[in-house]
């Protein structure tokens, strides 16, 4: 049973309609196909590229970027790839993202499973981040962006610029064509998506914060602006808050969709998918009467797609893992082990970083995909070097995992976390004996993202150790880890320390505990109409 379907199977759907850390999604229709790809921060692969035909039922079919762009030998959980936008123009597929720390980059295929172009820096600098293109009905392109001020010292404001119809040069140094700061309440203004509609130009951004913001939308005549705004979508009465970032679609039937992100802590940002109309006055408003929707009629298509969500489940055949997961860092040879056995084999590769795994580039790491659900994975444990350890790991800015690790007398279940802030690893329940170098492992995890562990060593399921409270990294949901390493040799970096075969990976629906009640954002943006801007706030900081 899959831990979560969005597709009702009577005509309808609830949100989100994908329950995962799909962060800053963006969409678009090409035939009677719809695309999306999200953030993928420091991850490799990354810029994940999902298919669907009704917007509801999606399945990942690959990556745009095989490799960062700045390779890194440690994960940057929060770094690389920031909110890109996905195109179709000229017969060919294009993704422009941000990277804060080196500048603005795009990549482009003719089909979107590929094979993509390597990645063209289209501006350097720090703090550009959030690039969407448009190729107007003339020809002439044009790109907007925002800032981070992390990098760049400045934010709320979107920046415009003469773009080579190529999409390889910008051809001018840009200028200020929304400034957020001359607006009454409005702040970290950011994700900017750039359209041509109904004589206008069009840029829908949110913001307020991912947590407390809501979505904004400008038109103008002219590119470079004046710009007139609108807030389109924001929490009102419900629990859905933020609503941010997305991207409007309109089907190949005529109808108006838009898809936005929720934060929901370790959870991520998860996507919800709103109707739209354009009101009489020639604005979007999304969700009803611009408040997020919890279920609604599925999109019109042509032929009934049938329910579906993103892979989680792995047999790994042939010893190769699903395009559900990614790397916390650029991989290097002899992480995986080739042979023909359905089992994903790792190297338990040696490290000085093995007792923290935060800082480990060797972590398979996948989503995870509902509120509530259940994990199991099958390791045997072959190695000799003591210290060698694998196991399933629940990975923020605090983790556990529970699994084997070698001694000197023997192979022991062990179930260890680190609390937040970089703390040192300590045991989560006393080591028990695995004689067979085996064990089925298992989290359950309950709402609240709260994480309870067990383990089978041949004697029966146990549970171990207190419940875990997942965690996010900065811009990142927690994560679902497998992993094995080892211990730096004393002398030297030592013989091979062992390998883990990891197999028949499973995540379930779980039912464990009552519904989570929905985070509650303090302040709540209220109910706003065009003609009557948001209130003050104070700034909470930037996103991505």
């Amino acid at each position: 049973m899959r831990p979560w379907t969005a597709d009702l199977g009577d005509g309808t759907y609830r949100n989100p309609v994908l329950h995962a850390d799909w962060s800053d999604p963006d969409v678009i229709r090409v035939g009677d196909d719809h695309y999306l790809t999200a953030s993928s921060f420091g991850r490799v692969p990354g810029l994940p590229v999902l298919h669907s035909r009704d917007l509801v039922n999606w399945r990942i079919i690959g990556h745009a970027l095989d490799r960062p762009v700045r390779a890194s030998a440690v994960p940057r959980h929060d770094c690389g790839v920031w909110a890109p936008s996905l195109r179709h123009h000229d017969g060919r597929f294009w993704i422009f993202w941000g990277d804060p720390d080196t500048g603005l980059f795009q990549v482009n295929a003719p089909d979107p499973r590929g094979p993509w172009t390597r990645p063209h820096l289209l501006k350097a600098g720090k703090g550009l981040i959030d690039p969407c293109p448009l190729w107007d009905e003339d020809g002439t392109a044009y790109l907007v962006h925002a800032w981070a001020r992390s990098r760049a010292g400045v934010k709320n404001r979107l920046t415009g610029h003469r773009m080579s119809p190529d999409g390889r040069e910008l051809r001018d140094e840009g200028r200020v064509v929304v400034d957020g700061d001359t607006i009454p309440g409005w702040f970290t203004l950011e994700g900017p998506k750039l359209h041509r509609h109904d004589g206008w130009y069009w840029i829908l951004a949110p913001a307020g914060g991912v947590g407390t913001g809501w979505q904004g939308a400008f038109r103008a005549r002219d590119f470079f602006g004046p710009y007139e705004e609108a807030v389109v979508l924001e929490q009102g009465r419900t629990a859905v808050n933020g609503p941010h970032q997305g991207a409007w679609v309109r089907t190949a039937r005529g109808e108006d969709w838009f898809l936005h992100f929720q934060q929901r802590g370790a959870y991520g940002r998860v996507v919800h998918l709103q109707p739209l109309r354009w009101t009489a006055d020639g604005w979007p408003l999304a969700g009803d009467a611009g408040e997020p929707v919890a279920r609604h009629a599925k999109p019109a298509t042509a032929e009934p797609q049938p329910p579906e969500a993103p892979a989680t489940d792995d047999d790994f055949p042939g010893g190769r893992f699903g395009r559900q997961w990614s790397w916390a860092a650029l991989p290097r040879p002899g992480w995986t082990t080739a042979h023909g056995a359905d089992a994903l084999r790792l190297t338990c590769v040696r490290t000085a970083d093995a007792h923290d795994l935060r800082r480990l580039p060797n972590v398979l790491l996948q989503r995870l995909p509902a509120e509530s659900f259940t994990v199991t994975v099958d390791l045997a444990l072959d190695a000799a070097a003591d210290g060698a350890r694998a196991g399933l790991a629940v990975v923020g800015d605090a983790y556990g995992w529970i699994g084997l690790e070698r001694s000197a007398d023997g192979v022991h279940l062990v179930h260890r976390f680190a609390e937040s802030d970089a703390a040192a690893e300590r045991d989560a329940a006393q080591a028990r004996p695995a004689p067979d170098g085996r064990a089925s492992l298992r989290v359950e995890v309950i709402p609240g993202a709260r994480c309870r562990f067990a383990a089978d060593t041949g004697d029966g399921p146990r549970p171990s150790g207190p419940v875990f409270a997942a965690t996010p990294w900065r811009w990142v949901g927690a994560q679902l880890g497998l992993f094995a390493t080892a211990p730096s040799a004393s002398t030297g970096p030592g013989g091979p320390a062992g390998t883990a075969d990891f197999t028949h990976f499973r995540i379930t629906a779980g039912t464990a505990g009552p519904p989570a009640p929905e985070p509650a954002p303090d302040p709540r943006p209220p109910r706003r109409s065009r003609t009557s801007p948001p209130p003050a706030h104070t700034p909470t900081g930037e996103s991505p």
